[in-house]
């Protein structure tokens, strides 16, 4: 699923009033960050993820990374920090603004 600018718009302003759930440090991206993410995502569609000074990888292949490990998609990245976007398979809670198709 590809967003749209409309949606990812949407998107960002939704989670401009979202305060971040993790931190990735100076040890950057672990699979126990990755699995907590994942799991994250079982209770929130949206969430904001920052990553700290002392951290020296870019937080665009930060962002990614999770995104394809958690099988999410990239809304932004703004500076250090990074959101995400996982609609919930049975019952999504955030509508999405329709995608309008050009001929």
């Amino acid at each position: 699923m590809n967003l749209t600018s409309k949606q990812r718009a949407y998107l960002m302003s939704l989670a401009s009033s979202l305060n971040p759930v993790f931190q990735v440090g100076k040890a950057s991206l672990t699979p126990e960050i990755t699995e907590a993410i994942g799991e994250c995502f079982n209770n929130n569609e949206l969430i904001k993820i920052a990553v700290l000074k002392n951290c020296m990888d870019d937080p665009r292949a930060i962002a990614e990374a999770i995104a394809g490990r958690t099988h999410s998609q990239v809304v932004q990245v703004i500076g250090k920090k990074i959101v995400l976007y996982r609609p919930d398979k049975d019952k999504p809670r955030i509508e999405l603004p329709k995608s309008v198709k050009k001929a």
